[in-house]
């Protein structure tokens, strides 16, 4: 944040919004429990931003916490993959008058569940690729996607948390790895995947892969696709209630995703082969699917820079309100923004709305 910024109030919705002016055309686009989120102008860089207001962060301990980790987060995240933060501010100068801040992140032109239709194959290479570019550490809430097909997670939660009340990570049923419908066996980083694979064969057909109706159908969609397991992978099964449910399944053999995927190249129907297992032991992680054949036109090593750890120390903290409240000053008051990377990669794709 700049030094003695000039802040301007104005009210959007019912909700006083106080911007450093270099934040114009304010505009909301969002809203939900926790905040809300406008579209604004950065008339310094003449760049659009989504702007983000949390709702009333100190009323609890639990939106404190909760606000803090959401600022770590995005303070953490240093991927051009991955929204991260561009810009954090509070209106005031003292801890004992702050009350609100703001997270300023990039504006993006859609999400994915909205990207309809069959999408053409450079198109789906270039979304999935930079799906598993961001998927190293990170478990996909939401996938946006700007108008040059560039693609952005947001709103997720890490992998190893499993506290859904503070890092508000709801995967849809559809994109459910089965191990997590049923939870099955022990989660390993290929959870993600399958949602990733489910992803992808969407975009391919135009249609979702799997659309159960609950959770039974769901697993029952899955079986007619992958195939039911044989005794190896039942034996791996942690609960004996689920191995009584495979062995009583009537018997789908694996369909032929050639078949399955008739608009998609054989690389591609090999990737989603390997990525659609129903056995997490046999996926690839995100690393090996992005040296996929598939993947030979794009890949660029600067797209994989190393993941710094993030320190989770304060995600089972019990601190006081104001303690919270004290992190997230110190955190508003030393962000430095992460300058961004020019990509070799010369895009020539476009989303359309």
């Amino acid at each position: 944040m700049e030094a003695r910024a000039t802040f301007c109030r104005e009210e959007i919705n019912s909700t006083v919004w106080e911007v450093p002016e270099k934040y114009t055309h304010l505009k909301q686009i969002g809203t939900g429990a926790y905040g809300c989120v406008c579209s604004a102008t950065n008339e310094k860089i003449k760049e659009r931003v989504a702007i983000k207001k949390l709702h009333r962060p100190f009323q609890s301990e639990i939106f404190a916490k909760r606000a803090y980790r959401e600022l770590r987060l995005l303070k953490h995240m240093k991927h051009e993959n991955v929204i991260g933060l561009l810009d954090v501010f509070t209106p005031v100068s003292s801890l004992d008058d702050f009350q609100d801040f703001y997270l300023v992140m990039p504006y993006m032109f859609t999400d994915l569940s909205k990207v309809r239709g069959h999408l053409s194959e450079d198109k789906v290479q270039f979304l999935v690729y930079q799906m598993l570019c961001g998927l190293r550490d990170l478990k996909p809430g939401n996938l946006a996607v700007n108008q040059d097909c560039e693609l952005k997670i947001l709103d997720f939660g890490l992998a190893r948390s499993t506290d859904a009340e503070m890092t508000g990570y709801v995967v849809t049923r559809w994109y459910r790895a089965p191990e997590v419908i049923l939870n099955w066996m022990h989660y390993t980083q290929t959870v993600d995947i399958w949602s990733v694979g489910c992803i992808m064969a969407e975009m391919i057909n135009g249609k979702t892969l799997f659309k159960g109706k609950d959770y039974m159908d769901q697993l029952t969609q899955i079986m007619k696709v992958t195939g039911v397991p044989g005794p190896e992978f039942i034996q791996k099964l942690d609960s004996a209630e689920a191995k009584k449910y495979v062995k009583a399944l009537p018997h789908y053999p694996r369909k032929d995703f050639s078949t399955l995927f008739p608009l998609a190249s054989a690389n591609g129907i090999d990737l989603l082969e390997k990525m659609l297992v129903l056995d997490a032991d046999e996926r690839p992680t995100a690393e090996l699917a992005l040296e996929h054949p598939y993947f030979d036109s794009l890949r660029d090593p600067d797209d994989l820079p190393e993941p710094e750890p993030y320190d989770d120390s304060h995600d089972n903290a019990k601190l006081s309100l104001e303690e919270w409240k004290r992190l997230c000053f110190r955190g508003v008051k030393s962000f430095v923004p992460f300058p961004r990377r020019d990509s070799k990669r010369k895009n020539t794709l476009t989303m359309t709305p």
